[in-house]
């Protein structure tokens, strides 16, 4: 193992590809490593250069296989695709990215410090945020422009928004009325209109259309209640 000068790495969630060659580029060590033994293997391994694709979990192995005393080097993915001689698969992958390694004009990625990372995590995470809210934003006015209220773009003008849906006076009957006809006309099947029931009792003194289009009302206004101020709604349970 002394005359190994350059390993490429395939990283995994749990089994690790290592794939070891000398300088004339011969292969000299292909090994298989859960995630326990990749630091154990490394320790004991003689200095070189050890090489990685800069993917998901690469930095965090470049500083803890670099405290080892061996120099790592990051790959962009895309350049060591075209090393990959067979069907990709781990052993493929750990020697595409040794044989990548070896050649005198690949460029490579600066490993990133703990600090550096968790810098730009918080960066894209607050990225994230702000694209989620505009697409919130965006789908309620798209919503609420359906029925005929109009707000300007920008995050500026969002509690203009909530002041339209608090207001009530976007609450949309299309739905509620469509529901409320089903209702009325399976009312002898529907649990909703069994006798006891606030429906059943309607049914019985008023004419359908007449009751349809106070079912529709009803609705409109559980639902308004339900997003206004949350919670889950309950069918009411038939009087005895």
């Amino acid at each position: 193992m002394s005359e190994t000068i350059t390993v490429g790495l395939d990283l995994a969630k749990n089994v690790f590809q290592v794939h070891g060659a000398d300088g004339t580029g011969r292969a000299v060590l292909r090994k298989k490593l859960r995630r326990a033994q990749v630091l154990e293997f490394f320790g004991q391994l003689p200095s070189c250069v050890v090489a990685m694709e800069a993917c998901g979990g690469a930095h965090f192995w470049g500083r803890e296989i670099g405290k080892l005393g061996h120099e790592v080097r990051l790959i962009p993915p895309a350049y060591v695709k075209p090393f990959v001689k067979r069907q990709k698969n781990d052993a493929a992958g750990a020697e595409a990215i040794c044989e990548a390694a070896l050649r005198p004009t690949m460029r490579f990625v600066p490993g990133k410090s703990e600090e550096t990372q968790g810098a730009a995590m918080v960066f894209r995470v607050r990225e994230l945020l702000i694209r989620q809210r505009t697409q919130a934003i965006n789908a309620l006015r798209g919503h609420l422009s359906e029925f005929g209220q109009v707000v300007p773009q920008g995050a500026a003008n969002a509690s203009k928004l909530i002041a339209i849906v608090e207001d009530g006076r976007a609450v949309p009957a299309t739905p509620a009325d469509h529901r409320a006809n089903s209702v009325i006309i399976k009312r002898h099947t529907h649990a909703s209109a069994k006798p006891g029931t606030w429906l059943g009792g309607m049914l019985s003194r008023k004419p359908p259309m007449l009751v349809r289009v106070a079912l529709t009302n009803k609705m409109a206004r559980i639902v308004w209640a339900l997003m206004a101020r949350g919670g889950v709604y309950q069918s009411p349970v038939a009087a005895a």
